[in-house]
């Protein structure tokens, strides 16, 4: 699949923990996205690829018919869609209407708030949240929920394909990608802390952790995201491919959609809590693995 040049260029608005390998997997795709981001060690990381780097979001805006935000949370997409130096800031290329895919994990509410506010700008927005993590980021090869009106789904559907190797199509109501995400990160976030849980408990009870994961992995109690993360955690590896604080920010945004809901998360509840102690204890910056650490300090 290929991303035509009728599309027009597209642009990459933070390159983190996860826009960055997704940059770099359109750069080596041929796409040559130009990017942004706030961060002066990635701008330099990003031009010593050499990647095109702009100075702010709205001179992004100005040069790409297709953006791709990939910050932390709604804060951010606020100030880089709307701020002072937003992309609303600067008239898009001409042709197509300007396309904004959302890839950050944030409120359904949120979501619909910007596409409102993206519509009377005249652009168009993509509910586009991902998973999968920097690795399949890398590879082209994330998971993505994808909830648009169909000719703005279409119109992107191409570089879709690039970034993700499995896209699912949620519908055409904006937001409803967000709450499929949400509801996805409650039960990542209660899998691995039962994970942990299931480990910790293991070492109390003097078995090698290593083989009791080998067999979790291959039994009715294996789970992608503690066959994903615990092998760095038994390891001692806790450097950050995904950061706890963002999956408690993930598990504090997915509550309170249950509780708006009128659902109860009696084990989500349980989960937020570990990942809050988790980041109160200062390893809010770790791989969210350091869970077990909460659970098990020895390890």
């Amino acid at each position: 699949m290929t991303f035509t040049s009728t599309a027009g260029a597209v642009g990459l608005i933070g390159i983190g923990a996860m826009g960055w390998p997704m940059a770099l997997n359109l750069h080596r795709r041929g796409l040559a996205p130009m990017v942004r981001d706030i961060d002066p060690l990635a701008v330099a990381r990003a031009a010593g690829q050499g990647l095109a780097v702009a100075e702010s979001a709205a001179a992004l805006a100005a040069r790409c018919a297709v953006l791709v935000v990939v910050v932390v949370d709604a804060a951010q997409i606020d100030e880089v869609l709307f701020g002072p130096d937003g992309v609303v800031q600067a008239l898009p290329p001409a042709g197509a209407p300007q396309t904004v895919l959302l890839c950050s994990t944030i409120a359904p509410e949120d979501t619909e708030r910007f596409s409102l506010r993206l519509a009377a700008q005249g652009r168009a927005t993509v509910d586009a949240p991902i998973s999968g993590g920097p690795a399949r980021a890398g590879r082209g090869e994330l998971s993505m929920m994808v909830a648009a009106a169909r000719e703005d789904r279409e119109r992107v559907d191409p570089l879709l394909g690039l970034m993700a190797s499995v896209v699912h199509d949620v519908g055409v109501r904006v937001g409803d990608a967000a709450r499929v995400k949400l509801v996805n990160n409650l039960l990542a976030g209660i899998n691995l802390v039962a994970g942990a849980e299931a480990i910790a408990l293991g070492r109390r009870l003097g078995l090698d952790p290593n083989l009791l994961l080998k067999v979790i992995d291959a039994s009715s109690g294996g789970s992608w995201i503690v066959a994903d993360r615990m092998p760095r955690a038994l390891a001692g590896d806790y450097a950050p491919r995904a950061r706890a604080s963002i999956l408690a920010k993930d598990l504090r945004l997915a509550v309170a959609m249950a509780q708006q809901a009128g659902a109860a998360t009696a084990l989500g509840d349980q989960a937020l809590a570990v990942f809050c102690a988790t980041v109160a204890a200062g390893r809010g910056d770790e791989d969210d693995a350091s869970v077990l650490r909460t659970l098990y300090p020895d390890f």
